[in-house]
């Protein structure tokens, strides 16, 4: 899997969000805090607020802030806003693919991808990374040393 730049700093974001409690923060505040390019940040903004996981308000107590807590907003949930399904084949979702011959199993295997990036990513929260707490099968997951292999 790829993670886009968008995507990342999305979450990023999100996490700084989570991390500054209730009330606004500027946008300003969130791109110097987390290094990203402010004008990149205010596109991720609205397409975080058209899912309804941001609010905003303009005017000088004015700035950005999560719509839900954020135990309730999963790592997948912001992927999904900026970047769309989490795994996708050419486009199309993996179970509407279809292959023949010795290639039809590709599927099932497409689907178990989708399914493998869903059970890490719907489970870690916005809160979980605002305290520096991990689920422990994901702890258990990031500690196996093949998890950091290269290949």
């Amino acid at each position: 899997m790829r993670v886009s730049a968008k995507a990342d700093y999305a979450i990023r974001a999100a996490v700084e969000l989570a991390a500054a409690g209730d009330g606004p923060v500027k946008g300003d505040r969130v791109a110097q805090a987390q290094d990203i390019p402010p004008n990149f940040l205010e596109n991720i903004f609205g397409d975080l607020r058209n899912a309804g996981l941001v609010a905003s308000r303009r005017g000088a107590d004015g700035g950005y802030w999560l719509a839900r807590p954020a135990q309730e907003i999963s790592l997948a949930d912001v992927i999904r806003a900026v970047d769309g399904p989490l795994a996708n084949v050419r486009g199309i979702r993996s179970e509407q693919v279809s292959y023949q011959g010795s290639a039809e199993q590709l599927r099932e295997v497409w689907v178990a991808v989708r399914a493998s990036l869903r059970s890490v990513l719907e489970q870690v929260t916005l809160a979980d990374l605002a305290r520096g707490e991990l689920p422990a099968s994901v702890r258990a997951l990031a500690a196996d040393p093949e998890a950091r292999a290269p290949h």
